[in-house]
């Protein structure tokens, strides 16, 4: 017997503790596109769709009083979410211009590839994949 027939990801959901900074922060820092944008009043909940340039999907939403995440990265769970890049160095010139902080580069000594780790401003691990 197989598995589903998985295509890919079609979108990863996060859940901010204020919206306002994390639109900006996925909108204009990281330049994701706005699909839709939602307020649900009865939840006093926001919903953002937003779009990556190969079609996966991010949902970002914000719901009064969230708990915070355990530890950052190793607690049980989503680990991080990473984006590949063609140009690492481009990449983080780029998150730098914007006063977003980045790891040191490092190198994936099993893909033969680098990458580096920053973080949103609710402190959730993401990273930086080099991925031509």
């Amino acid at each position: 017997m197989s598995g589903p027939a998985l295509t890919g990801i079609h979108h990863v959901a996060i859940i901010c503790s204020d919206y306002a900074r994390s639109k900006h922060f996925y909108t204009e820092v990281l330049g994701l596109r706005v699909v839709a944008e939602t307020f649900r009043a009865e939840r006093r909940s926001h919903k953002l769709d937003l779009l990556l340039p190969d079609g996966t999907q991010l949902e970002l939403f914000s719901f009064p009083d969230p708990p915070p995440r355990p530890s950052r990265p190793e607690a049980s769970g989503l680990r991080h979410l990473a984006f590949a890049v063609a140009d690492l160095d481009a990449a983080v010139r780029a998150l730098q211009a914007r006063a977003v902080t980045t790891e040191r580069i490092r190198l994936d000594e099993l893909a033969g590839r680098r990458f580096t780790f920053f973080a949103d401003p609710d402190g959730l691990p993401l990273e930086l994949y080099e991925h031509p």
